[in-house]
């Protein structure tokens, strides 16, 4: 495979970040410097910034409840908390599909590079699914017009068309299969509507259900099989 894709493999580093790694002459494949585009078995020798890195024989995926003020991020001079601070474990992981400070849900927190690419594929239009909760009422005939697809100004793009469902006067529930930066905040103030309150309660098949705020678990070996193979991937 290519060496980008076996660094995010071993949970070092996205691709696009061993890429820079790459670029910056941090990795060494059998002693030599590593080159974009160079290709590795599990017979080389692959070390970045002088340590030898393996794929894990199991990745580590987990469902995590990210409260609201955790930022997604994992460097950041000016947040408080960092959702890679915030959940514990003995691996490097990262998010699969960042939510804003000020939403809280469903986050996939893995080791495993080549998920969290699947993950965030565009095209592959995997379905995340919130809870909103608006100030004041929104009508049929706007949630209406966020589920057609909606102009975003400030991002120069037409929001995919959306599943809808209204559970009150001012709140409703919406399924989206694209990831654009504050897409639904975005769509709200498209049509006059400002958001109270964001929860991300679904990321495919894998559902927040009684998981409490802060918390985290393992995902069940069910759970990992079907995300794996909605993904194209398989383990």
């Amino acid at each position: 495979m290519r060496i980008n894709q076996y660094i995010s493999r071993c949970g070092v580093a996205s691709r696009r970040e061993a890429d820079r790694l790459i670029e910056a002459g941090e990795v060494m494949i059998d002693g030599r410097q590593a080159r974009p585009g160079d290709r590795v078995t599990d017979e080389n020798t692959v070390t970045v910034s002088g340590n030898e890195i393996r794929p894990p024989e199991e990745h580590v995926v987990m469902a995590y409840y990210k409260p609201v003020g955790v930022t997604c991020s994992e460097r950041d001079a000016h947040a408080d908390r960092l959702v890679t601070d915030e959940v514990k474990s003995d691996r490097r992981l990262t998010y699969a599909g960042r939510l804003d400070k000020d939403s809280e849900g469903l986050l996939i927190m893995t080791d495993d590079g080549d998920l969290i690419d699947a993950m965030m594929r565009g095209s592959a239009k995997h379905e995340k699914e919130y809870e909103v909760t608006l100030y004041s009422p929104i009508s049929d005939e706007q949630l209406g017009r966020m589920c057609r697809g909606i102009y975003i100004e400030e991002l120069g793009v037409r929001t995919r068309p959306c599943i809808i469902t209204r559970t009150g006067k001012n709140s409703f529930i919406v399924i989206l299969t694209q990831g654009l930066n504050r897409q639904i905040r975005r769509m709200c103030r498209a049509v006059g509507a400002r958001i109270r309150h964001l929860r991300r309660t679904r990321v495919m098949n894998i559902a927040l259900g009684d998981l409490q705020v802060g918390a985290s678990r393992n995902l069940t070996p069910e759970e990992k099989k079907e995300l794996y193979l909605q993904c194209g991937l398989h383990r």
